[in-house]
């Protein structure tokens, strides 16, 4: 059988409500698919917050979640995408052993090669920031780790917007508010 499993991003919008990311969530869990990254922040429009989700799955299943969100009370939109449909980032942060980093001149080369940026420097360790999309933070990472330099590393959830013009969500509330006149 073939794997037709890719990631999707889930782009869901609700009232600011306590309780609403463990509904959503929870709808993941039931369904025995893991949430790859997760991001919530405020959204373009007020009182509506926006969460990013990204998870590994089928697109039958992704169907059946997106829906069983948009079910709940508080959710207002919920909608799934592929990477093609999306302009997204991340962010990557690696703190560095500054003596190995003084030792060999190729790491500055290589952080510089990949676009990043050394944000901090002290005796003890080298923060560099990169941004963009998940394969180039990773691949970063891996140059820096033959190295043998890595402290730390973390990345960031993705932040994504659509690649129309205004948020799916505008024309549903659009929509919703003159159905209610």
């Amino acid at each position: 059988m073939k794997d037709t499993t890719k990631l999707y991003t889930l782009l869901v919008y609700s009232e600011n409500v306590a309780g609403i990311l463990n509904q959503i969530t929870a709808v993941f869990t039931r369904r025995q698919v893991n949430i790859e990254s997760l991001n919530v922040s405020a959204s373009s429009i007020p009182g509506v917050h926006k969460y990013t989700i990204t998870a590994w799955s089928d697109e039958d299943q992704i169907v059946k979640i997106t829906k069983q969100i948009e079910k709940k009370i508080d959710v207002v939109k919920a909608n799934y995408f592929t990477d093609e449909q999306l302009f997204f980032r991340e962010t990557g942060l690696y703190k560095l052993s500054t003596d190995i980093v003084l030792q060999n001149p190729e790491i500055s080369r290589t952080i510089r090669r990949h676009d990043a940026s050394i944000t901090e420097v002290n005796p003890t360790y080298v923060i560099v920031m990169k941004n963009g999309k998940t394969d180039e933070i990773i691949s970063l990472f891996l140059a820096l780790d033959e190295f043998g330099c890595v402290l730390q590393y973390t990345r960031s959830g993705r932040i994504a917007v659509t690649r129309g013009k205004q948020e799916q969500v505008s024309e549903f509330l659009e929509q919703r508010e003159k159905a209610e006149h």
